[in-house]
This record gives structure tokens, sequence and C-alpha cells, in this order.
């Protein structure tokens, strides 16, 4: 951008500038009324916007006119207008929340000694279906396409944490008592509903321990959980699990969640 704006007349550069600052501005706007709960007063807005009233009134009235921007006449408070609800639904129908989430643990598994992967729910239950390997990491007991225990995997706790009763119950039955594992008491989901994820040692390997955060739609639905698998005391010395907390966080941002 700087080099174009090097090639033209300084007037025209300085024009170019002042657009693009315009747009930063107008984005700043848009941004205050997607965050809010409600309509804001324009000098509230002003305030907000670190802007004078006279500028946060010029450019609300451009926004309303392009339909970004609704104005109520009654109270003469701005909300989001109609074509920034067209804009949001298109760019929701072009979100998929897994391939999302994947793009995450991708990174993730590049940064720490952990393999890291995504998880959805099936009529089989907790089913990995993205699965990423760490060069400082090369045991797993996961693979891609594994159907993974109920009770005894993290994955499963946390979906029976956020999921319907009746569909756990579903998997309850198909899935052997001896795969699955027991049942958690309500203090263990309720936890996990508190810190935002599940941490659980392997059961047949004691050196090695999973994790398990939710992702969330548009609709504040779990649509999918990011997990990693590693070494306990690499898990511990590397803060694995704040890590894929921040994983599951920005995946649900991405995804038009909260």
């Amino acid at each position: 951008m700087d080099d174009e704006l090097g090639n033209l007349p300084e007037n025209e550069g300085e024009k170019r500038s002042a657009l693009i600052q315009s747009v930063s501005i107008a984005a700043r706007f848009l941004d205050l009324l997607a965050k809010s709960d409600r309509a804001l007063a324009l000098g509230e807005l002003a305030k907000r916007a670190g802007t004078g009233r006279s500028t946060a009134h010029r450019y609300l009235q451009s926004l309303v006119r392009e339909g970004l921007v609704a104005q109520d006449p009654a109270t003469g408070s701005y909300d989001l207008g109609p074509t920034a609800l067209a804009i949001g639904i298109s760019a929701l129908r072009r979100i998929n929340p897994v391939e999302t989430a994947g793009r995450q643990m991708k990174a993730l598994a590049s940064q720490i000694g952990a393999s890291c992967g995504v998880a959805i729910w099936t009529d089989r239950g907790p089913t990995v279906v993205q699965w990423h390997r760490s060069a400082s990491f090369s045991i797993s007991t996961v693979a891609l396409g594994d159907v993974l225990p109920l009770d005894n995997s993290a994955c499963g706790l946390v979906f029976q944490a956020y999921l319907p009763a009746d569909r756990i119950a579903a998997v309850r039955k198909l899935q052997p008592a001896a795969f699955r594992g027991s049942r958690p008491d309500a203090k263990v989901l309720h936890a996990i509903r508190e810190t935002g994820g599940a941490e659980l040692n392997e059961h047949l390997f004691s050196a090695l321990t999973g994790k398990a955060a939710p992702v969330y739609d548009a609709q504040g639905e779990i649509c999918c959980i990011v997990t990693t698998v590693s070494f306990l005391a690499t898990a511990e010395t590397e803060g694995h699990f704040p890590q894929l907390l921040e994983a599951a966080r920005k995946a649900t941002a991405e995804s038009g969640g909260s």
C-alpha cells in the first residue's frame, strides 16, 4: 500500500490515505454497535469511539444511508441496520466451524509437544475428524476417525457437560461398558462447565493426558470439540490446558459464537 501511495501524485496519495482512514473509523462505529446489547445514542457512540459528536454524526448518517446502521426516529438512537444483518448472515453461511477449529489445532500442534485434533458428536459418540501430530510428540492413542469413549475421554466428558441427556443416553446404550467407562457424577460435569474444558489422564497409559474444550457456533450451541493428547509432564510444563482453552475461544469467535 505504501508503494502504491508513493507512485501517486501527492494530493491523490493523500486522498487514498484519507479514504482508508474513513473506512477504519466507520468500521469502529459498526464494531461498537455489534458489541452492544442495545441501541446507542449519538453521544455515547462518540464517547466510545473517541470522536467528536459532529464527526460521529457524519459517519453514522452515511452508514444509515447505506443501510448498515438504522436510526430510531423516536429516540434518535442508532443500531445495526438491515444491510449489516445481511452481510453478517452471508458471512455465517460461509463459515465451517470444524475447519476453523482445525486450523487452530494445526497451529497449536506446531507450537507445543502434543497431538491436536477436533472431534464432533455422532450417533456413536465423540468422533475424531481432524488430527494433527506434533514434531515433538509421536506417541498417541488416538487416530483420525476414532470413536472415543463416552466416560473415559476428555472429549466424552465435555460433550456430556453440554449436550442434552437423551443424546448422551442413546450413545451410552451403544458403547460397551468396558470401553466407555464409568458415568461421571454431576460435580464433574459442573466443574467442566465452570472451567470451560476437561482434563483426563489416559486410563491405559498413565504417562499420557487428554484435554478437551468446546467450540460454539453463532447460535451458542456446541458444534465441535478441540482436544490434545500429550505426555502429562509436558502438558504441565508447557501449559497445554490454557493454550487449548484459548484456541477454543478463537475458534468460537471465528465461527461467529461468543
